[in-house]
Order: C-alpha cells, then sequence, then structure tokens
C-alpha cells in the first residue's frame, strides 16, 4: 500500500466506529499518525487498541462536537502535542428520527440532530482551519450524505441538516481556495454501519431500492475514496462533494 500520508497527523471525529473507524484505519495504514476522536470514550480506547496492535499509529481523544469548548480544547491539545495538523475528517454523526413525517417530527429531536451534524461540523471546521493555515497546507473533508441532496422523506432533520453540511463545503472550499487547504464533501448513499441499527426498516428499504446496485456500500469503500481526497494527489479540487453512491447520484 503506498504511504501517501506518511510524515501527516490526521484528525477523524467519529472514530470510534463506522466510517470513521475505517477512514482512519486507511489513513495510519498508509503512513499517517492519526488523531480519532470521539464522544464514546469506551469503545473508543478499544479502536485504538487495535489499531495500535497492528502497527498503525493512533491515538485516541475525547470529543463532544456540539460543545464549542471540547473542540477548542481538542485542537489545543493537538497543536500543543503534535505541532501540526495536515488532514482533518468530520464524521461524526446521527441519523435521528426516520419514517416520520415532519408534522410528527419532534423540535427537540431536530435541534438535537442539527447539533451534531451541522453546528459539529462548522466548529470542527472552523478551528482546523487555522492550524493548517500556518503551514499553507492541509486537506478537510466532510460527511454529507446523498439525503442532502434529494432530501430522504421522513427524515427531515438528517435531510437538512446535511444540505446544510454541504452549503458549508462549498462556501469554506471558496473561502481557503488561495491557502493550499482543500475543503470536499462526500455524499454516500446508505453504508453499511451501526448507525443502520437506529433506521426504521421501512426507511431502510426505501433507501436501499433507490440504489440501481441493489445493495449497501460498505465502510471500506468509502474509506478509499476518502483517502484519495485528503490525500496530496487530490491538489485542484475543492469546494466539491463527491459521491459514493451505488449509481443513485449520477449528476
Amino acid at each position: 500500500m503506498k504511504k501517501r500520508f506518511e510524515n501527516q497527523v490526521a484528525l477523524v471525529s467519529g472514530g470510534a466506529d463506522g466510517l470513521g473507524k475505517a477512514i482512519g484505519s486507511r489513513l495510519a495504514a498508509e503512513g499517517a499518525t492519526v488523531i480519532l476522536a470521539d464522544k464514546d470514550e469506551a469503545k473508543l480506547a478499544v479502536t485504538v487498541e487495535q489499531l495500535n496492535e497492528q502497527d498503525r499509529t493512533a491515538t485516541g481523544m475525547p470529543l463532544d462536537v456540539t460543545d464549542e469548548r471540547s473542540v477548542g480544547k481538542l485542537y489545543t491539545q493537538i497543536a500543543k502535542q503534535f505541532g501540526r495538523l495536515d488532514v482533518m475528517v468530520n464524521s461524526a454523526g446521527i441519523v435521528g428520527p426516520t419514517n416520520t413525517p415532519i408534522q410528527a417530527y419532534d423540535t427537540a429531536a431536530f435541534d438535537g440532530i442539527y447539533q451534531v451534524n451541522l453546528k459539529g461540523t462548522f466548529l470542527m471546521t472552523k478551528y482546523a482551519i487555522p492550524l493548517m493555515t500556518a503551514r499553507n497546507y492541509g486537506r478537510i473533508l466532510l460527511i454529507a450524505s446523498i439525503a442532502g441532496k434529494e432530501g430522504n422523506p421522513n427524515m427531515v432533520g438528517y435531510s437538512a441538516t446535511k444540505a446544510g453540511v454541504i452549503g458549508l463545503v462549498k462556501a469554506v472550499g471558496k473561502e481557503c481556495a488561495t491557502t493550499g487547504i482543500t475543503v470536499n464533501g462526500l455524499a454516500p448513499a446508505v453504508i453499511k454501519t451501526a448507525m443502520n441499527a437506529d433506521t426504521a426498516p421501512e426507511q431502510l428499504r426505501y433507501m436501499t431500492e433507490k440504489i440501481p446496485m441493489g445493495r449497501l456500500g460498505t465502510v471500506d469503500e468509502v474509506a478509499s475514496v476518502a483517502t484519495w481526497i485528503v490525500s496530496p494527489e487530490a491538489s485542484f479540487s475543492t469546494g466539491f462533494v463527491f459521491d459514493i453512491s451505488g449509481g443513485r447520484a449520477t449528476y
């Protein structure tokens, strides 16, 4: 495997499991010193131990993406301990209510999903940029969703907040276009993760049937695309949202 990330420091939020774990593992396998950050400290410790047992350099740090103090503390610790940040992948996210029309959608639930999916993405990006600006280089990848592009009915909180992530990608990508920092998004269709356990079976069936390949994606497939986007090779793409959707998104 190529060592595209040798001598680089990479931060992955939501790194204890799912997409974050797969992306972090792939980055570490390609030479990066990886910081996995997550609210679930017990699961995070297990993941870090697994990667270190595979001779992959990984560190775990606690993080609540909804809390600006927690995010600020994380980046301060990274600056102090590592002195640089080359890659930031924001994978922390929640689904929220599914199979629920807007008139029945709890407002408190909407606020909660906004706090994680959109505010959390905003904070993680806001605090990453100064560390990268200091070296005139950086790769930021924000995990969006096909739901943010097309809208999944009966998932208004998830669809709306992921659409917000796409808007953030486009705005900040342009802001940073001349700084050496790229800001891109990735919009998966349904990927086979533990996150799907909270999705109503009817909703999951609807989303799977929309995929021409007729199957869920895998975390390894997402990690493969994600690591190219945050590699030095991807030097002329910014403010863009890449698809990984089994043919669902074709434009």
